[in-house]
C-alpha cells in the first residue's frame, strides 16, 4: 500500500500489473473501500495496470479537513494521477465512484481514455433520503445503518446463498469512519451532473442491475441516453453488481476496453445485458 497527501488529506492506493500496461483506475463506492475490486484484481491486472484507492474518509484514507463535494472527490483522482505519473487512464467507477468517474469525463476529457459508470447515475437519491442518512449516521454510527446498507448492495438471494461475503461488504461498511461517510452522504446529496453528462466524450459503457434500489436501472438507461455513443449492459445484480457477478461484471469490462478486432461505429454498435425467462441474454 502507498499513499499520498492531497490538501492536507492522506489517500492509500494500490498499483497493480505491469507499468506499461494501459492504466485503469477503479473508484469505490459509498461506504466501502478498494477491498470492493477484490473480484477483479486477477483478471484485470493481466490486462491493465491497476490503479485503486480508497476515497476520502474511506478505508485508510484520512477524513477530510474541508467539506467533501464531487469537485473534490474528482480532483483526488486528478492528483493520484498526477502522482504516480499517468497522463490518461480508463476509469471505473460505481455508485459514488461513478459520480466521481462521470465528474472526471465531464470536466478533464483529456485525462480519460474509455469511462465505465456502473451503478450510478447523474443525481443518485434525493435530499431528503441523504439527510435522513446522515442523521442515522451521527444518532447511532456505522452500525445503524449497516443492515440496511448491505441490503441495497446486495440482492436478498445473493445475501443467502453466500453470507460470509454479505457478512465481509457489512464489517466493510460498519468499519468506514462515521464522520467520513457522513462527508460523502453531504457530497452526494449536494451533487447534480444532470445538466453536464452529455459533454461526456469519452467511449462509455453503462453498466446497471437489474436489482438494484439504490440507482435503479431506469436511471442507467437514462445515462445511458444522455451519453452521446455510449453502451449499456443491465446485469441480474443489485447495487454491488461486480461483487454478485464478479466474472460477469469483469467480461463485460475487459471486452469493453479491450481493443476491437475490427472497426466499430460507437454510435450504432451498443450492447445491452437484458433479462429474459430469469436468465441474461446480450444482444448486440
Amino acid at each position: 500500500m502507498s499513499s499520498l497527501v492531497v490538501d492536507g488529506t492522506r489517500i492509500v492506493y494500490y498499483v497493480d500489473g505491469q507499468s506499461s500496461a494501459p492504466a485503469l483506475v477503479l473508484i469505490n463506492s459509498l461506504g466501502t473501500d478498494l477491498r470492493m475490486w477484490d473480484s477483479q484484481i486477477d483478471i484485470f491486472r493481466q490486462c491493465f495496470r491497476v490503479i485503486r484507492y480508497d476515497s476520502r474518509g474511506h478505508g485508510g484514507s484520512q477524513c477530510s479537513q474541508e467539506p467533501v463535494t464531487i469537485d473534490r472527490l474528482g480532483r483526488d483522482v486528478l492528483a493520484l494521477l498526477n502522482h504516480i505519473g499517468v497522463p490518461r487512464a480508463h476509469i471505473c467507477g460505481l455508485s459514488l465512484g461513478g459520480l466521481t468517474a462521470l465528474w472526471l469525463a465531464v470536466h478533464h476529457p483529456a485525462r480519460v481514455d474509455c469511462a465505465v459508470f456502473a451503478n450510478t447515475a447523474a443525481r443518485i437519491g434525493t435530499v431528503a433520503g441523504w439527510e435522513a442518512r446522515i442523521a442515522a449516521v451521527r444518532a447511532g454510527g456505522m452500525r445503524a445503518i449497516r443492515e440496511m446498507v448491505v441490503e441495497r448492495f446486495l440482492s436478498e438471494s445473493f445475501r443467502a446463498a453466500h453470507p460470509d461475503t454479505a457478512c465481509a461488504i457489512g464489517d466493510m461498511v460498519e468499519g468506514i469512519d462515521a464522520e467520513g461517510y457522513v462527508a460523502a452522504c453531504a457530497a452526494l446529496r449536494d451533487a447534480d451532473l444532470i445538466a453536464l453528462v452529455a459533454r461526456v466524450q469519452a467511449k462509455s459503457l453503462v453498466m446497471g442491475g437489474a436489482f438494484d434500489e439504490s440507482t435503479p436501472s431506469f436511471q442507467a438507461r437514462e445515462l445511458h441516453a444522455a451519453i452521446p455513443g455510449s453502451e449499456l449492459a443491465i446485469i441480474a445484480a443489485a447495487h454491488l453488481s461486480n461483487v454478485e457477478l464478479p466474472d460477469e461484471f469483469s467480461r463485460l469490462m475487459v471486452e469493453f476496453l479491450l481493443p476491437w478486432p475490427g472497426p466499430s461505429d460507437r454510435g450504432a454498435n451498443r450492447r445491452e445485458q437484458s433479462l429474459q425467462g430469469g436468465a441474461a441474454h446480450r444482444a448486440i
